[in-house]
């Protein structure tokens, strides 16, 4: 440091002490980690897997709060304000143009006196009352928000709260992705090297709390028991002769038919409750009784339920006799089971548009779907993942993907903030036609196809130029591998010739 001018001292000494902060700064904040210490204890029990998927879900907890925030935010906070007369605004009501009177007729409600079990119905499938809160679409049939200064438009920020946490979770789902990928092409070495590196180089010296000590023991432990099994799978799988391995393939194969069978008997019963739960749901269900009435109300969510509920245990039951490795066996069970509550959302948002969209006695051509039975299908949509979210809260995620975003099966003429418009993405050309000539001109040039073309050619270039670089610093970190393997190899010779010379110099003197 004394050879350097006051300015370079200046800028060293900074930059330690903003590393120094930083460093401290991460040490605090670790400290703040929602289930801190429960997923270290988990991770001491039952080893670095099953704390990586609890590690997920914490994940997941963290996106969905980030997600309810954006949309309170974006939409649901200025019809607050101005519902509740907090700040001096008002909603902007555009009449509806160019459209048939029988397309916005939206009942809400039934009048009258009305039985104290049905208030009960309501709040369990999010009808009735439940119908006109700010939790289903057909609350927002505004078109604005007018501010003293500005108009808060409403559909667009619909929308675009919509784009926005799903860029989000992507960005966010790649970049732990990437991470992950990072380590796993680290830790790729071989089981030798994974014994040696858990035994003489797995332990924190930075750990001094006893309990912490304790957990993390344990841990390499776990993980040193499923490398052992590991071990014994591929070397009883290394010794097993041409005749076995038919026959294990056989197996495979025939089980493998026995899941896609349970598959298609869950979404065939999926598809088959929810025509059924539609059907019945329009035919006088105030005079059944509150029994009979919440189970048709409820029966494709309990499909649903009953479905991911016990798949699970069959794959696991079945995945026993396939004679997989530990870590396989994990990996395959999870693939199924998340294949599995994936595709019975999709069964029964495809169930649905079907029923939306199908006429039985008249034409659906003067609203686009069948205006008499669903007259705002997106909250009737809406309706059923309410109660689906109340059997299986997981399904939050997949509402969000397979429900909200896909609202382009023409928008509802009776309800919500595309009234005016024929697909809710109607609104962003609206939105562009008022920015100036200049401004025009760009967004047009980058959405065309001239533009779209190249940029998907290079993001492809790029992609795979990262792909070749990542191969290329594996096969460095492999071939660096082999040095320090001959190296090690290397001393091992000096020093059993070093210990022969000292055994013949010993003989000469003796």
């Amino acid at each position: 440091m004394k050879y350097l001018s006051e300015w370079d001292q200046w800028k060293r000494y900074s930059s330690k002490s903003w590393k120094r902060f930083l460093e401290k700064a991460r040490e605090m904040t670790s400290h703040l980690e929602l289930w801190r210490e429960d997923i270290r204890s988990i991770e001491g029990k039952f080893g670095t897997g099953i704390q990586s998927y609890f590690s997920f879900l914490r994940f997941l907890v963290l996106l969905n709060l980030v997600i309810f925030l954006i949309i309170f935010l974006l939409v649901l906070l200025p019809i607050l304000l101005t519902e509740y007369k907090i700040t001096n605004s008002s909603f902007v009501l555009v009449p509806s143009k160019d459209k048939d009177i029988q397309c916005t007729i939206y009942p809400i409600s039934s009048s009258g006196l009305i039985y104290f079990y049905s208030y009960i119905v309501d709040l369990l499938s999010g009808t009735g009352f439940l119908e006109e809160t700010c939790l289903f679409y057909g609350h927002y049939t505004i078109d604005g928000v007018k501010f003293q200064n500005f108009t808060y438009d409403l559909p667009l920020a619909y929308l675009l709260s919509t784009i926005a946490y799903l860029t989000l979770s992507l960005l966010w789902i790649v970049k732990r992705s990437v991470e992950g990928f990072k380590v796993n092409l680290i830790r790729s070495e071989e089981h030798f090297q994974s014994y040696c590196n858990k035994i003489f180089a797995g332990w924190d010296f930075c750990i001094t709390n006893r309990s912490m000590a304790d957990l993390k023991h344990s841990s390499l432990q776990y993980e040193l028991r499923a490398d052992l099994e590991e071990e014994r799978i591929r070397q009883k799988i290394a010794e097993r002769t041409s005749e076995e391995t038919i026959k294990i393939y056989s197996l495979r194969l025939f089980l493998n038919c026995i899941v896609l069978a349970v598959l298609g008997a869950c979404f065939y019963a999926i598809y088959t409750a929810t025509i059924f739960s539609q059907e019945h749901m329009k035919k006088e269900i105030d005079k059944m009784v509150f029994g009979e009435n919440l189970l048709i109300l409820y029966l494709p969510s309990i499909v649903i339920t009953l479905a991911n509920f016990i798949t699970p245990m069959i794959f696991a039951r079945i995945i026993q006799y396939e004679d997989y490795s530990p870590g396989f066996e994990i990996r395959l069970t999870i693939l199924r089971c998340v294949f599995m509550r994936l595709a019975t959302i999709c069964v029964l948002v495809f169930t649905l548009g079907s029923k939306i969209t199908s006429c039985d006695n008249y034409s659906c051509e003067l609203c686009g779907y069948n205006q008499k039975l669903y007259p705002c299908w997106e909250t009737q949509v809406g309706q059923e993942m309410y109660k689906l979210m109340i059997f299986d809260l997981i399904i939050i995620l997949a509402v969000t993907l397979f429900v909200d975003f896909p609202r382009n099966i023409p928008s509802s003429k009776g309800c919500g903030p595309f009234t005016n418009f024929n697909t809710t993405w109607d609104v962003v050309p609206k939105t562009v036609s008022t920015f100036p000539s200049s401004l025009q001109s760009l967004v047009h040039g980058i959405t065309s196809e001239a533009f779209a073309v190249p940029f998907f050619m290079i993001i492809c270039l790029i992609m795979f130029y990262f792909i070749a670089l990542a191969g290329a610093h594996k096969r460095v970190v492999v071939q660096l591998r082999e040095q320090l393997s001959l190296e090690s190899r290397d001393k091992r010779y000096l020093i059993q010739k070093l210990t022969e010379a000292q055994r013949e110099m010993r003989n000469r003197l003796d």
